[in-house]
């Protein structure tokens, strides 16, 4: 017989055996290997915890997870403070993890590590994507704590060493929950307000935990996306965060970030000052030059005195040319003058007005008797062409009457009717085409066959071929 008071539910079974657990086994510390990790949408950590021997599981939920800085990952040796208990759906036991620490290096190095190769595979601190700082400064953006002592320091140092640059201060808490955000925030209204050269991030030092503001990866890549050059100066010489890897340049301290930042006044007023001594030089050197060249130019310049003389005396010697010049003009002009007189005496219209007056005065006789020989010549030497050209045309006209004979001769030997009155015929078929072949004709057809003398029309009765 069973006593029914000793029988359980499954359900309160395990709720008896998770009750009895949570109670009698308090937390504790566990060392050991995470395997199976698994990191769900929920963003709960699921892993087990095991040595050589045994294995429990283990459930990591959000919220316990704020303070954890580093990435769990299977193999990795890990120390976990933890409450064990039933998960009654299953009947699995498992542990609450409460605290997570790796072993051998703390929850903040090893987090830092695990960042640092990160960022470092990302090519974050490629010095292919550091910006060189500017020449020449105006304005530098400190971004830092307006009540800490760093911001004094820089301000301090700047006024030694270049007063001539304005700081702007965009202040920033740099320690403590958030703080990572608001340096970030500060970094990227000094960055878009475009009035700084170079910007500073800076803060004193302190331990791990105080600098962990500047190992968050979100700061880190507003540093890297930042058009304007950074300087990090954060902590001590010693100290090293991400963001002074990330950062174009890293200086030990604040005070170094300022002199790096800035040229030295004295450097540049030894500079100046060499610069100064070289104009002066170079100054007397282009002076003597040209004194020098201004002396060439006086000797080369002929006094006025002499140049006036000189003018002087061709003013004569041209005019005394100019003088010969007319008198040998006019005398030719003259010589010209009575050669074309001459001319024109010569041929004077009152010469020729007497030679024709005597001309006139000859007798009617004489000019009667000169015409009647010019008509008497005139008509003999008309008989005479008259009589060379009958002879002319009498032969002409016997070459041209017996080459018609010729041409007459030669083509009655070339014609047909002269080959017919030698007893031949053409016969030709009824389209007048003629017969050269009794292929041409056949039996029944009417052909003309032509004589010397006429045309006979006949009708064929039979072919016969030879």
């Amino acid at each position: 017989m069973f006593n029914l008071d000793e029988i359980y539910s499954v359900s309160s079974f395990l709720s008896l055996c998770n009750k009895t657990v949570e109670d009698n086994i308090p937390t504790c510390w566990l060392q050991g290997e995470i395997s199976n990790l698994a990191r769900p949408a929920s963003g709960h950590w699921y892993f087990s915890l095991k040595d050589n021997k045994a294995q429990v599981r283990c459930a990591l939920f959000r919220l316990n997870q704020r303070n954890i800085k580093f990435t769990p990952e299977n193999g990795m040796e890990v120390l976990v403070r933890a409450a064990p208990t039933l998960y009654e759906a299953r009947g699995d036991f498992q542990l609450i993890v409460q605290q997570i620490e790796p072993v051998g290096v703390g929850n903040l190095n090893l987090a830092f590590e695990q960042l640092k190769n990160k960022l470092a595979e990302e090519g974050l601190f490629d010095q292919s994507h550091k910006k060189n700082l500017p020449t020449q400064i105006n304005s530098i953006g400190v971004i830092s704590s307006s009540t800490g002592a760093v911001i004094q320091d820089i301000i301090r140092v700047l006024n030694k060493r270049y007063p001539f640059a304005h700081v702007l201060l965009f202040d920033s808490i740099v320690q403590g929950q958030g703080s990572f955000e608001k340096i970030g925030q500060a970094i990227i209204a000094a960055d878009n307000s475009q009035r700084c050269d170079v910007l500073i991030v800076a803060r004193g030092g302190g331990s791990l935990e105080d600098l962990w503001a500047f190992n968050e990866e979100s700061l880190a890549r507003i540093i890297y996306n930042t058009k304007t050059p950074i300087i990090s100066a954060i902590g001590h010489e010693t100290d090293t965060t991400i963001a002074d890897f990330v950062a174009d340049v890293r200086a030990p301290t604040p005070s170094a970030a300022a002199m790096l930042a800035t040229p030295d006044k004295l450097e540049i007023l030894s500079r100046v000052a060499k610069l100064s001594t070289q104009l002066h030089h170079q100054v007397l050197q282009n002076i003597q030059r040209k004194q020098a060249y201004l002396d060439q130019l006086k000797l080369r310049v002929v006094s006025p005195d002499r140049q006036l003389n000189y003018l002087s005396q061709q003013l004569d010697y041209l005019s005394h040319r100019l003088s010969g010049s007319i008198a040998s003009v006019i005398d030719t002009q003259e010589y010209k003058l009575t050669t074309l007189l001459s001319n024109l005496k010569q041929h004077s219209p009152s010469v020729r007005i007497k030679h024709s007056i005597a001309i006139s005065q000859l007798s009617a006789n004489q000019l009667h008797r000169q015409i009647n020989q010019v008509v008497h010549d005139s008509k003999q030497t008309l008989s005479q062409l008259n009589s060379r050209l009958q002879n002319a045309t009498s032969q002409i006209i016997k070459q041209q009457q017996n080459q018609l004979a010729s041409h007459a001769n030669a083509l009655g030997h070339l014609s047909p009717l002269s080959t017919l009155s030698r007893g031949y015929s053409i016969t030709v078929g009824s389209k007048n085409q003629v017969l050269t072949s009794i292929t041409h004709t056949q039996s029944g057809q009417t052909i003309k066959t032509r004589l010397s003398d006429g045309v006979i029309h006949s009708k064929v009765e039979k072919i016969e071929k030879n």
